[in-house]
């Protein structure tokens, strides 16, 4: 097969944004991952509390952080439409929103955080742990806003790999107050699971430090002068910004919560089974990384070119990285399908849950592809500035199909655990479905 060097030109193009992206991601995948497992060096209690903080954690900050990285497709355009002024306006009035929804989190986690623990009926050390721990994250919770603001600046105007220097450097050093903090090392508290709370925190104000050092040195980005004037809030930019990121910001919300609500019908089969499934969700997330990265590169390219009115380019880059995430992500699934067992054994031992693993994760191989379809796609989408599809389509598969699916299967039609996974494949079959469908309509319509 001959690739002609138009189509090598912008594969270049889509590799050089994704990759940086696809290690920053991974980085921070590797902040959560460690708070995790020093936590569970220092006891029981602390594994559980951070694991419980965790979970309740991570669904409200991708979501809320949803709304944020609606600055990404917005930029974009501005970058093709050739509109200077507007990019530095845009990226003061994301950081108004992220102090207001960083305020608005702290609030709700002081106030009203301790009284949902209590009923999830943890024990009280567990329930003190978790509690300290997310009101240890608010500590940080402003300034990983306005990261998120500022990484979308520095990301669509090319510098993805500045943002994945600044996330490996961060990551050591993440170690290492963990390691102070839970531990009490070198004369510092030891704080145990909450300490890695403050660990993380602190880490989150260093990026926010970096990203603000590079902003203000490299030249390219200086002369956009974001931050020499502190602008007049215009309520027509902030609209602007909440039209595009609630739905972003909600059907994040719908895809993240599933998993939650999966894990808890799954609870009922018992240890075995709880650790198998959650032993194949945690390393498809780890790939989730992957289609995650192509969506979030292909919405500052394919944003580029819509700004700059060229729709046939946009549509080009769209095609090209939809094709090569799939070429990838089948190299993932013949990895689940034919090394599904020994991937189960870097989670257990046991070979009850070694072997409903690896059953769970052939599950996830079909789960990877489609997926690998649908998150690219929510990309390009978000390129157009269309939003509203990837919000329907997940509220569709996850809410109306996932769920009242995986629920049937299992108890009218008795296929126990595996229920769960075979309407999670049927949710995602028809998102990606729905939302190539919007692809296929929304570039006629550019092209018209």
């Amino acid at each position: 097969m001959i690739i002609s060097e138009n189509t090598r030109s912008k594969l270049r193009d889509i590799l050089s944004v994704m990759l940086p992206i696809f290690v920053t991601q991974l980085a921070v995948m590797g902040m959560s991952f460690f708070d995790t497992v020093m936590s569970g060096q220092s006891g029981a209690a602390d594994l559980a509390g951070v694991a419980i903080g965790a979970n309740v954690w991570m669904p409200f900050f991708t979501s809320l952080n949803g709304i944020l990285i609606a600055l990404m497709p917005i930029v974009a355009q501005h970058v093709g439409a050739g509109r200077r002024e507007e990019i530095s306006h845009a990226v003061m009035h994301g950081i108004y929103l992220a102090f207001i929804i960083g305020a608005l989190v702290i609030i709700g986690v002081w106030f009203f955080i301790d009284d949902a623990l209590l009923i999830m009926g943890l024990e009280p050390e567990v329930k003190r742990i978790a509690s300290g721990y997310l009101k240890a994250l608010t500590l940080g919770i402003v300034p990983i806003f306005a990261c998120s603001i500022l990484r979308g600046f520095v990301d669509t105007l090319g510098y993805t790999t500045m943002t994945m220097r600044i996330f490996l450097l961060t990551l050591p050093l993440n170690i290492v107050f963990n390691y102070l903090l839970i531990f009490g090392k070198f004369g510092f508290p030891r704080l145990g699971g909450i300490g890695a709370g403050y660990a993380t925190s602190l880490s989150y104000w260093l990026v926010c430090l970096f990203f603000l050092f590079v902003i203000n040195r490299v030249d390219k980005l200086r002369t956009y002068h974001v931050f020499s004037t502190w602008r007049q809030v215009s309520f027509k930019l902030m609209k602007e910004h909440l039209h595009i990121g609630i739905p972003i910001g909600i059907s994040i919300f719908f895809e993240t919560s599933i998993f939650g609500v999966v894990a808890i019908f799954m609870a009922k089969f018992g240890t075995t089974a709880i650790a198998a499934h959650q032993a194949a969700i945690n390393f498809t997330s780890l790939l989730y990384m992957l289609p995650l990265s192509f969506s979030l590169a292909l919405t500052i390219l394919v944003g580029i070119k819509v700004g700059a009115k060229d729709y046939k380019e946009a549509a080009d880059y769209g095609h090209i990285g939809i094709i090569t995430n799939l070429t990838l992500a089948l190299f993932f699934v013949l990895l689940l399908a034919f090394g599904r067992e020994y991937v189960a054994m870097l989670y257990s031992q046991d070979q009850e849950i070694i072997k409903l693993a690896g059953e769970f994760l052939f599950y996830a191989a079909f789960f990877q592809l489609l997926d690998g379809t649908a998150t690219p796609i929510q990309g390009i989408l978000r390129g157009y500035k269309d939003v509203k599809a990837a919000f329907y389509a997940s509220l569709f598969a996850y809410w109306g199909i996932c769920l009242p699916l995986g629920y049937i299967l299992d108890v009218y039609f008795g296929h126990g655990p595996y229920s769960y996974w075979q309407s999670l494949i049927t949710g995602i079959f028809f998102s990606a479905a729905f939302l190539l469908i919007r692809l296929r309509s929304m570039q006629r319509k550019c092209s018209e």
